[in-house]
């Protein structure tokens, strides 16, 4: 289902809790609202469709890539770079990494390791903030 975006800053800012296997629909409601918004979009963590759970999604090729409890074990060549965010207004400088590794759960509840380098990195290092109640 397409859920509205939110944009309170104070709520965006809390720590997401991990998520389990009865999080999974929360998927569905992600990659629905990515598509709604696909545009102007290319990522989204759950706390962005107010769901406090470590759930995001990234346009990383033909299809979102959801990921349950991500974090990011290995990152390489800090740059600076402006982004922007759907729950906030503007755009704004931060720090990011040109290479990372991130672990996650993925939708069939299985481990997995992916390593990432150029955008795709930057906009999984930006959900995963959101999950951690970094706001750019």
């Amino acid at each position: 289902m397409i859920k509205a975006i939110n944009k309170d800053v104070q709520l965006l800012s809390q720590v997401s809790q991990l998520a389990s296997r009865a999080d999974l629909p929360i998927a569905q409601d992600l990659k629905d609202t990515l598509a709604a918004n696909g545009d102007h979009c290319v990522g989204m963590a759950a706390n962005m469709i107010g769901v406090p759970k470590r759930v995001i999604i990234a346009s990383l090729g033909p299809f979102p890539v959801v990921m349950f409890n991500p974090v990011i074990i290995a990152k390489s060549g800090p740059y600076q770079t402006q982004e922007g965010c759907l729950s906030l207004a503007g755009q704004r400088s931060t720090t990011r990494f040109q290479k990372i590794t991130v672990r996650f759960t993925n939708e069939q509840w299985t481990q997995q390791e992916l390593s990432l380098d150029a955008f795709p990195a930057e906009i999984v290092q930006h959900e995963i903030d959101h999950c951690n109640g970094i706001l750019i």
